[in-house]
């Protein structure tokens, strides 16, 4: 990768995966968490995000195309699954079931979904690392793409740390309000998700 690609490359994914943009509502999917299950689910859910990046980064198109799935249908998958998490957002059904599993062990754990796939690992990381791994030259532009998606899911990792002070200072109310407006606005991203791949279906077809 030549060394003029390396900024434009960082600022793609990070837009693409938007850590700013995560914190708030990584905030809100462990709301009433200690700090300690926040740190163990941003850990869990960046690892798991960087796994499922580097076998894109990888492999690839070839991936999907080996079960069949293209990426108009992998973006409408994950709209759907991601309207899923904004109506339990809306409604406040995340919260409900917690208080439903007070005496149990095992609580609801958002680290693999949503957070690891689709909002850090998504159809459009997925394939922004698709592309910087066919730009890339040789082994050492490969890992430069490569160490560009750490260096960005790092950072979401260390935006995701701020979860906690983040809640202390909105306060109980603020969360439940700030849940729901992320909730409309997930219930958006998700619908966009669906009309991108349908699109993408119309165009193919063109």
């Amino acid at each position: 990768m030549d060394p003029t690609t390396i900024i434009p490359a960082f600022v793609t994914l990070f837009v693409v995966i938007d850590p700013i943009g995560l914190a708030p509502l990584f905030a809100a999917l462990t709301q009433g968490m200690t700090d300690a299950q926040r740190r163990s689910i941003a850990i869990r859910s960046c690892l798991t995000a960087i796994g499922i990046l580097l076998v894109f980064t990888f492999f690839g198109e070839a991936v999907l195309g080996f079960v069949g799935i293209s990426f108009p249908a992998f973006r409408i998958a994950g709209g759907v699954l991601l309207f899923l998490t904004a109506l339990d957002m809306l409604f406040n059904r995340r919260q409900e079931r917690r208080e439903d599993q007070a005496d149990e062990p095992q609580v609801d754990d958002p680290s693999v979904f949503p957070l690891a796939i689709p909002l850090i690992a998504g159809p459009g990381s997925i394939a922004t690392m698709i592309l910087l791994a066919g730009e890339a030259e040789g082994a050492t532009g490969l890992a430069v793409s490569i160490a560009i998606m750490i260096a960005v899911v790092f950072l979401g990792f260390l935006l995701f740390l701020m979860a906690g002070p983040l809640e202390r200072l909105l306060g109980k109310t603020g969360i439940n309000v700030v849940t729901r407006l992320l909730g409309m606005l997930l219930a958006a991203l998700s619908v966009q998700f669906i009309l991108d791949g349908l699109a993408s279906f119309g165009l193919g077809g063109a």
